[in-house]
């Protein structure tokens, strides 16, 4: 086996190693909002315990990385490749913090009634986890065309947010029983939404891989 060979293994498993960190994310944030949404106390323990999981998943692709710049000193667009595995990466971990955050959200509501039916923050969560799979289809086939199309995703995610803050605010001005309950299920929204702006820095990073460009999704 050629030097070349191996390297171009490593970099393969490399690229493994983050979509299945990323496709565990994924399902670490739709079980987050599913586990409030269900009233599920036991699925949101298992997210907040399952937290330190997915930082050493990201301490490992770190780790990874530096050891293929150490030993490989690649140039060029294989510089580009490592570089981005380690962004998302820590962006990645980043989502999944968010989504301990749901979770415990769920825990200290539990056994209050929801004052309203869940319906828009499901529905940001599921546009947040299609950014996080596009994004990743884009890093492995090299797609741009993927990468743009984030910014129409993010937006969708920003319109959801600005109804349910005013829908909630709503219920806090009429009736100040709910402020506790409403400002919680705020913070869920706002979670998603940083989700979301996640997904478009992992789009950022992709487009650079693949064109060695800067391009500003966040506009």
């Amino acid at each position: 086996m050629s030097a070349r060979k191996s390297y171009q293994e490593q970099l393969e498993e490399l690229q493994q190693e983050v979509l299945k960190m990323g496709t565990l994310v994924e399902q670490t944030i739709f079980n987050a909002v599913k586990s409030l949404k269900e009233r599920n106390e036991e699925l949101a323990q298992q997210i907040v315990d399952g937290d330190d999981f997915i930082d050493e998943y990201q301490i490992k692709i770190e780790d990874f990385c530096v050891k293929l710049l150490a030993l490989q000193q690649p140039m060029a667009s294989d510089l580009r490749v490592i570089s981005t595995a380690m962004k998302i990466a820590v962006d990645l971990e980043r989502m999944a913090d968010h989504a301990v955050d749901i979770a415990k959200v769920t825990l200290r509501l539990a056994g209050q009634p929801l004052i309203k039916p869940l319906i828009d923050v499901p529905r940001m969560a599921e546009i947040a986890q299609k950014m996080i799979r596009e994004s990743l289809e884009a890093y492995v086939h090299h797609d741009i065309s993927r990468v743009e199309a984030l910014i129409g995703y993010d937006h969708e995610v920003d319109a959801l947010y600005n109804q349910v803050f005013r829908e909630l605010l709503t219920f806090m001005m009429e009736d100040p029983r709910t402020i506790r309950q409403a400002t919680q299920l705020l913070f869920v929204a706002r979670y998603l939404e940083r989700v979301a702006d996640h997904a478009t820095n992992l789009g950022e990073a992709i487009y650079y891989m693949v064109t060695g460009e800067r391009k500003d999704l966040n506009c």
